[in-house]
C-alpha cells in the first residue's frame, strides 16, 4: 500500500477522495488552478501544489504537470476523480511510464470503451445487448441521414467521445436531421476535440438505469443498480438507488449483463455500465440496451454506497495498490433506499444557463450527507462546473428516503448566486416521481410548472422588509418613538426581478406594521422567541450588502433599490443585447447593418462547457457589434445593439 496520494482534480470530488484517503491513513496531494488557490480542496490535503491558469486546458489537463507535482510531493499514486484526466488513457499511460499508479482502469480498458461506437461492438461481441444504430467509421452527412432513415424516427445523434449530454440532439422529423447533425459535430467537436457522431434509435419511453460495477483485472461484481432517469436536456440531475419497480429477474440480467462487460475489457477499479431502458411496459429483462461504459467514478457514487455500506473509494485505492476484490457478489446486499440531488448555480426560469457569484452563506441541514467542495465565502467560477453540492438521503423505503430528500432541500440554505434548490424540491415533491412514474422526458413535459420560482408570501416579504430596515435584530429601547407620531418610513425592493414599495409604521410600544399593498398588512413583535410576524417565527435570513435572503421557500432573494439608480436604469433602452452569463464569445453570426428577424441567431456564447445561442429580441437593424469572436465576457457584458425602434427603416432595395 502506498501512503500518498495526489488527487488530479477539484472541487466536491477532489475532496471526496481526500476524506476517504485520509481516514485510511495516507497522506494527501492536491492540485490546483491559480483562481483555486483558496480552495476547499486545497484546505484538506496535507499539501498543495499549484499547476496553472484557470481555464482547464492550463491546469486541470496539464498531464505532465501533474506528474511533475507527484514527484516533487513523493506521491505514489494519482487519483484522477472523474472529468478532466479521468478517462485519458494517454495520461494513465504517462503516469505509469513515471512509475506511479494509477488508481483506475487500464489504457486499453479505457481506450477500449471511450469511443461509444467502438464499445458497442465490442459489447456485441460480449453477448450484451444494444440499441438498434449506426455506429460506422463512415461519418459522411448524407450517409448519416440514410441510416437515420433506416433505423426510423426518432433518432439520437451523439458524438462518439461524448458524455453528459453534449454533443446530442433529439430528432423527430427527417427535416430537421441536417441542422441537428451541424449542431452536434460543432458542440462535440468543441467539448472533445472529435466531431465523429453515432446515431441511435430513440425509445419512447425511456428509462436511464445504470449498473456500478467493480473489477479487479481478473474478476468483476456489480452493486446493483441506480435509476438516474430524471434528466434535463440528458444531464442527470436526482439519481436513485435501487431502481423503482425492479424486479429481481431483470436486476440479475442486468448485474450479468455488466459484469459480463467489464471482464471482457479485464476492468480493474469502480466502472458504471449505462443502460438504456423501455419502460412503457414495466422493467422486464427483455427490454433494456446497453448505451457506454463509464470508465471511471461516477458523480452519483453516493446512492451506491449508501444501500451498500461499500466506500468505493476506499475499494479503488486498495485494488488499486495490489489487493483483490475484498467480496464475492452473494456477499453484497441491498439495504433500504438512497437519493442524491445535484445543486447548481443556475438559474432555472432563464432556461438553466450556469451562474456565478460569491456564496456568502452555504449551509446544509444534520442527517443528511453533503458532498460539496465550496464553503461560505467561496466563488463559483465560470471555468468550471457550476455544482455546489450534491444532497444525499438514506432511508428504509423509498417514501422515506424521498420524504427525507425533500426536507433536506426545504432546510438547505444558499446565499449569493442563483441556484436550482427550488426546482429539485419541486421535484422531490413531485406526485409522479413520488409514485416512481419516472422517465427521461418527465422534467422536459413538465418543466414549465418545475421551473415556477416559488412566489413569496406576505411574511417572506415581511421579513425582507425588516432586514433591509436593520429592523430584524433586538429592538431598542425608544425604537418607533417619536413627539408626534409613530415612525414611517418607506424602502424600495427588487422582487422577482421588479421594484416593489413599502412602507414600515414603528410603534412605541415595539411593534412594526409592514404594509406590503393591497390592504396586507403585517405585525411584527419582539418576544422572548425573538420576532413574530402575524404569529408566525421570522424565517432565518441573510444579508450581504444590499442583497437579502430570506430561507423560505428555497432561499428567496430580495435587493434593496436605491431611488437614484432606479431612476437611471429608467432610461436606458432595451436595445442591447448583453451576456446572460460569463463565457467565451464562440462565435459572431451577425454583422453590421444585417435585417434581423426575432428569433435569428445573432451569436454563440460557451460557457460552463456548453453552447448557448443568442436571438434577436425583436426584428430589427444590427447597429454595432460590441465584441468580437474569441472574446471573454463577463454577466451582463454588452454584445449586440440594434438601431433603436424608433429610428427610420431603410426600404427594401427590392421592393
Amino acid at each position: 500500500m502506498f501512503d500518498t496520494i495526489l488527487i488530479a482534480n477539484r472541487g466536491e470530488i477532489a475532496c471526496r477522495v481526500i476524506e476517504t484517503a485520509r481516514a485510511m491513513g495516507l497522506r494527501t496531494v492536491a492540485v490546483h488552478s491559480d483562481v483555486d488557490a483558496g480552495a476547499r480542496h486545497v484546505a484538506l490535503a496535507d499539501l498543495a501544489v499549484p499547476i496553472g491558469g484557470a481555464a482547464p486546458a492550463d491546469s486541470y489537463l496539464k498531464g505532465d504537470a501533474i506528474i511533475a507535482a507527484a514527484r516533487q510531493t513523493g506521491a505514489q499514486a494519482i487519483h484522477p476523480g472523474y472529468g478532466f484526466l479521468s478517462e485519458n488513457p494517454d495520461f494513465v499511460e504517462a503516469v505509469e511510464q513515471a512509475g506511479l499508479t494509477f488508481i483506475g482502469p487500464s489504457a486499453r480498458a479505457i481506450r477500449a470503451m471511450g469511443l461509444k461506437d467502438a464499445a458497442k461492438k465490442l459489447m456485441e461481441e460480449a453477448g450484451v445487448p444494444v440499441v438498434p444504430g449506426y455506429h460506422g467509421a463512415d461519418q459522411s452527412s448524407d450517409l448519416l441521414a440514410a441510416e437515420a432513415d433506416r433505423i426510423g424516427y426518432p433518432v439520437l445523434i451523439k458524438a462518439v467521445a461524448g458524455g453528459g449530454g453534449k454533443g446530442m440532439r433529439l430528432v423527430d422529423r427527417k427535416a430537421d436531421f441536417a441542422d441537428a447533425l451541424t449542431s452536434a459535430r460543432g458542440e462535440a467537436q468543441t467539448a472533445f476535440g472529435n466531431a465523429d457522431v453515432l446515431i441511435e434509435k430513440f425509445v419512447q419511453h425511456p428509462r436511464h438505469i445504470e449498473v456500478q460495477v467493480f473489477g479487479d483485472g481478473s474478476r468483476a461484481v456489480h452493486l446493483f443498480e441506480r435509476d438516474c432517469s430524471l434528466q434535463r436536456r440528458h444531464q442527470k440531475v436526482i439519481e436513485e438507488a435501487p431502481a423503482p419497480g425492479m424486479t429481481e429477474e431483470m436486476r440479475a440480467a442486468m448485474g450479468r449483463a455488466a459484469t459480463r462487460a467489464a471482464e471482457a475489457i479485464g476492468y480493474s477499479g469502480a466502472g458504471t455500465v449505462e443502460f438504456i431502458v423501455d419502460g412503457s411496459d414495466g422493467l422486464r429483462a427483455d427490454r433494456f440496451w446497453f448505451m457506454e461504459m463509464n470508465t471511471r467514478l461516477q458523480v452519483e457514487h453516493p446512492v451506491t454506497e449508501a444501500i451498500t455500506g461499500v466506500d468505493l473509494v476506499e475499494w479503488q485505492i486498495r485494488v488499486a495498490a495490489g489487493d483483490p476484490l475484498p467480496v464475492r457478489q452473494e456477499d453484497l446486499t441491498i439495504t433500504g433506499h438512497a437519493f442524491e440531488a445535484r445543486l447548481y448555480a443556475e438559474d432555472v426560469p432563464k432556461g438553466f444557463l450556469p451562474a456565478t457569484g460569491t456564496l456568502t452563506h452555504l449551509a446544509f441541514p444534520s442527517g443528511l450527507r453533503a458532498d460539496t467542495g465550496v464553503r461560505s465565502g467561496d466563488t463559483i467560477s465560470p471555468h468550471y462546473d457550476p455544482m455546489i453540492a450534491k444532497v444525499i438521503t438514506h432511508g428504509p423505503t423509498r417514501a422515506i428516503a424521498l420524504n427525507r430528500l425533500a426536507r433536506a432541500l426545504r432546510e438547505t440554505r444558499v446565499a449569493g448566486t442563483t441556484t436550482n434548490l427550488a426546482f429539485l424540491g419541486a421535484l422531490a415533491e413531485h406526485a409522479g416521481f413520488a409514485a416512481g412514474q419516472v422517465d427521461t422526458g418527465l422534467i422536459g413535459r413538465e418543466v414549465e410548472t418545475l421551473a415556477t420560482p416559488p412566489t413569496a408570501t406576505p411574511v417572506t416579504l415581511a421579513a425582507a422588509v425588516l432586514a433591509a430596515l436593520g429592523l430584524d435584530g433586538t429592538p431598542a429601547p425608544m425604537a418607533g418613538f417619536t413627539l408626534w407620531a409613530p415612525l414611517r418610513r418607506q424602502i424600495t425592493l427588487m422582487v422577482e426581478e421588479t421594484p416593489a414599495e413599502f412602507a414600515v409604521t414603528s410603534h412605541p410600544d415595539g411593534r412594526h406594521q409592514i404594509d406590503l399593498g393591497a390592504g396586507v398588512v403585517v405585525t411584527a413583535r419582539h418576544g422572548p422567541g425573538g420576532w413574530r410576524l402575524d404569529g408566525a417565527p421570522l424565517p432565518p435570513l441573510h444579508r450581504a450588502g444590499d442583497r437579502i435572503t430570506v430561507f423560505d421557500g428555497y432561499g428567496q432573494r430580495f435587493e434593496l433599490v436605491d431611488p437614484l439608480q432606479r431612476a437611471a436604469a429608467a432610461g436606458a433602452g432595451g436595445d442591447v443585447i448583453d451576456a446572460p452569463m460569463p463565457g467565451l464569445v464562440k462565435s459572431v453570426l451577425a454583422s453590421e447593418g444585417q435585417v434581423v428577424t426575432a428569433g435569428d441567431r445573432l451569436a454563440v456564447l460557451e460557457a460552463m462547457k456548453m453552447e448557448h445561442a443568442l436571438t434577436a429580441p425583436r426584428d430589427g437593424i444590427i447597429a454595432e457589434l460590441m465584441v468580437a469572436e474569441g472574446s471573454q465576457v463577463e454577466a451582463g457584458t454588452p454584445l449586440i445593439r440594434l438601431e433603436s425602434e424608433t429610428a427610420d427603416t431603410p426600404e427594401d432595395p427590392a421592393s
